[in-house]
């Protein structure tokens, strides 16, 4: 679990009559103070130098004098030590001042990254952790469905009448379960014998025997389990990017009933992938240099804030070693820049886990 969010980090990003008061700009503000110690130690070291020759001018001169510069002599001869001791000081000043700063600095920024990269982590834990609640949703959807009396019947008789009928009966659950497609339904052999929305859809007659989504049902042992296929073009839907969660339809609706066949229910994955990666709270500025994307275990974009889905994976050294903890995050190159990459892994919701990867990877250089 994550920690709560200290005053540290909530003043990391208060706004300050100078604009945006961050552990960055003070560390910027720490570098400007060390560059003008050191100038006012400079001008310090500057003047010293020239009281120290107006010191040796002032022995000669007391020298050419003679007796009569003999007091003058003393008074340069103490100007002169002063110019040595000036000296000595500011010189340490100058160590100190540097190493002491130096430190600050160096402290302030191992904190700023520590402070971004704890709440850019936690952020990713929540896309990723609002992504598996909603999913385990759908395989709650498609379980209870497969037992609904018109499903069963259909193919428990199979004739166009009760096709008919469990059509109307998948029409009016997709009405009010706007999230999906369509609710396709299958004989044992794989051939969809029925959709909710023949109008929009054609997919009857398609045959879906190979598709993991159909497979993964056939082999579950019970109405209790389901199958899944993860984000892909879906044919049934016009090629759009779903998911599909499918579950064994059996006799008489009894979770370890005889297998009659396959519903599956086609999800809209973008609706919610999209809103959820494009709408992180995060600021406008922030949102120029962050990517914000959903990725699998290789690494391939599932969703993504650059609407570059299943076009490119994910790759930047340490993945592996980031990708093996269940939350955290590392500064790294990503695309030839130095970025902080944060990450956090599929926590899992009741019996649902995507076993997925949610990433926010933020440019330290713009």
């Amino acid at each position: 679990m994550s920690k709560p969010t200290s005053l540290l980090q909530e003043s990391s990003t208060a706004k300050g009559k100078g604009g945006s008061f961050t552990l960055e700009r003070v560390a910027e503000l720490s570098e400007i103070l060390a560059g003008k110690v050191e100038s006012a130690i400079g001008e310090i070291e500057r003047l010293n130098g020239q009281t120290h020759m107006i010191a040796i001018n002032a022995r000669i001169e007391a020298s050419r004098a003679g007796m009569a510069g003999k007091a003058f002599s003393v008074v340069a001869e103490q100007m002169n030590d002063l110019s040595g001791k000036i000296g000595v000081v500011s010189k340490k000043m100058r160590n100190e001042s540097r190493d002491s700063i130096d430190e600050l600095g160096n402290l302030i920024k191992t904190q700023a990254t520590n402070v971004r990269g704890t709440r850019l982590s936690d952020l990713a834990l929540t896309n990723i952790d609002l992504i598996d609640r909603n999913l385990y949703e759908r395989s709650c959807d498609v379980r209870w469905w497969a037992t609904d009396d018109s499903v069963v019947n259909a193919l428990s008789l199979k004739t166009n009448e009760v096709y008919d009928i469990v059509t109307r009966r998948m029409g009016i659950i997709l009405n009010s379960y706007t999230v999906y497609f369509d609710l396709v339904l299958c004989d044992l052999d794989g051939n969809i014998v029925a959709n909710g929305k023949p109008e929009t859809y054609r997919s009857v007659g398609m045959n879906v025997k190979n598709t993991e989504w159909f497979a993964s049902a056939m082999k579950t042992n019970s109405g209790k389990e389901f199958g899944f296929q993860t984000v892909s073009k879906c044919p049934m839907v016009n090629n759009d990017l779903s998911l599909v969660f499918s579950c064994t339809i059996r006799e008489h609706g009894d979770q370890n009933g005889q297998v009659l066949g396959i519903l599956g229910g086609i999800f809209r994955w973008q609706d919610l992938a999209q809103n959820i990666v494009k709408g992180v709270p995060i600021s406008d500025e922030e949102k120029d240099r962050t990517r914000i994307c959903i990725v699998d275990k290789n690494g391939l974009l599932l969703a993504d804030s650059k609407d570059l889905e299943l076009e490119e994976t994910i790759e930047f050294l340490g993945k592996n070693d980031l990708f093996s903890q269940k939350k955290g995050f590392a500064v790294s190159e990503y695309k030839d820049e130095k970025c902080c990459i944060a990450h956090a892994f599929s926590p899992g919701y009741e019996t649902y886990s995507s076993q997925w990867h949610s990433l926010l990877i933020q440019n330290l250089q713009s």
